[in-house]
């Protein structure tokens, strides 16, 4: 419960003194203390809220224009970010020309739309490419810190590698509402542990804070991991792929998005399929056969599932990709794809955390070798094209590959929300690249004014 952002919602429409009384009785929900403290949190929340209305009457526009943002009048939900999809790839497209218009020098950064960005520094006489991911907690694995904390370390973990880098350290950044029990954070970060443990690879440096402060009243667990790897070759990002390439697949068992499913429908046992660390196996057996320079392109089949991949390396790369549905089914754990085929959940558009290599006919072959080895199943889906056209090839023919607006709905409060496209989804897209366009311009005439002052 956001008692800040009800106050300022509230004081929109309603006169101040039903607004603390209201929010008296919300504080009242959370917490154990006197209807009179209640009353004396409500004011003070009010008063400060307040304070900060005032921006709008200050004299200085440009003050004003420093304090406030843009509105776009688009909702997170309305517009499907978060839910990887093709509201939340547009949005994210915006993000990354914010980025660019930065003006830095990155060997790979997020308009790519690749996993992790890259940067390249010198390492004596040589080159190094150190590459960086972050992932954060799936919403719904507030209430099981272990596995919230175990599948985004994974997660973060398996977007440097899919860049072709070598995992050497993690960070965490941890926010626990003000209501949260404290072993919460303790169980969160025994998870992100577990999979340091495994790998290898230590948890180097982190943070802890409360969701909101004082200001956001509940039990929510909010929390990120950060991957850093490096690498002495350039990494594999999706631009590198050709027409004529092998498509090849691990087999996923799902991360947070499965663990999720499983949880909400009652399905505990599916959990203990998504526990393990094959993803990072595979990776690390191509990186040791000296095989990552060779190959074209890597991803992980997470962010609106295949559909969602599929459409990202077509719209960066250009070109067509065909996939064979038969072999992706067998690419898929048989328990997971039982329970995503019970509930009805579709396996292309929702995230199963496998490996998705693109390369040469003689070099998938020896991918294919060494990931066997490495005792994680691997099978050829597919192949690129010219075509420019992501393609799903079945036994009634073929069709295209597209994400829909939300992935795939995989519990039953997503199947009400829906998956279908807004009918003003174009107009949503032009209220939030106005918004970007108009935060670009902010950034723009605060870095000017700042080394106006340091040239004066």
């Amino acid at each position: 419960m956001d008692i800040e952002g009800f106050a300022r919602r509230a004081l929109v429409d309603h006169d101040e003194e039903s607004v603390q009384k209201s929010l008296q009785e919300k504080i009242l929900e959370f917490k154990d203390i006197s209807p009179e403290q209640a009353n004396q949190m409500a004011e003070a929340v009010l008063e400060e809220v307040k304070y900060t209305l005032k921006i709008e009457d200050h004299p200085d526009e440009s003050l004003k224009k420093l304090i406030e943002y843009p509105k776009s009048g688009v909702g997170m939900g309305q517009m499907g970010v978060g839910s990887r999809g093709a509201g939340d790839f547009f949005v994210h497209r915006q993000i990354a020309e914010i980025v660019k218009s930065s003006h830095t020098n990155a060997f790979i950064n997020p308009t790519a739309q690749d996993d992790g960005g890259v940067v390249k520094a010198a390492a004596g006489a040589d080159e190094v490419y150190i590459t960086t991911a972050v992932d954060g907690i799936h919403s719904r694995l507030s209430e099981y810190p272990f596995l919230g904390g175990f599948h985004v370390a994974r997660a973060s973990m398996r977007d440097v590698c899919v860049m072709g880098s070598q995992p050497v350290a993690l960070l965490s950044d941890l926010h626990l509402a003000d209501d949260g029990e404290v072993a919460k954070l303790f169980d969160y970060t025994a998870g992100v542990c577990a999979v340091s443990e495994l790998t290898g690879v230590p948890l180097v440096a982190g943070s802890t804070l409360r969701v909101g402060g004082d200001m956001v009243l509940g039990d929510r667990l909010v929390s990120a991991v950060g991957a850093v790897g490096i690498s002495p070759h350039p990494p594999t990002a999706r631009k590198r792929a050709e027409p004529g390439d092998v498509i090849l697949l691990t087999e996923g068992s799902g991360g947070g998005t499965i663990t999720t499913t499983a949880l909400y429908h009652g399905l505990f046992d599916v959990v203990w399929e998504t526990m393990d660390i094959s993803f990072i196996q595979a990776s690390e057996a191509i990186l040791k056969a000296g095989l990552l320079p060779k190959v074209h392109a890597m991803t992980d089949v997470t962010n609106g599932g295949l559909r969602g991949d599929a459409h990202e390396i077509s719209q960066t790369t250009g070109l067509g990709l065909a996939f064979w549905e038969e072999e992706i089914r067998q690419l898929v754990n048989p328990k997971v794809l039982n329970m995503l085929e019970s509930l009805d959940i579709d396996h292309l558009g929702v995230s199963v955390d496998s490996l998705m290599i693109i390369a040469t006919e003689d070099v998938a072959s020896q991918v294919e070798k060494a990931v066997s080895g490495a005792g994680v199943r691997i099978g050829r889906i597919g192949e690129v094209d010219d075509t420019g056209i992501p393609r799903l090839i079945t036994d009634q023919g073929e069709k295209e590959l597209k994400p829909l607006f939300r992935e795939a709905a995989y519990t039953k409060v997503k199947k009400m929300v829906g998956d279908l496209q807004p009918e003003d989804f174009d107009e949503m897209k032009q209220k939030v690249e106005r918004s970007a366009l108009e935060a670009i311009a902010k950034k723009d005439e605060v870095v000017a004014r700042i080394k106006e002052k340091y040239d004066n």
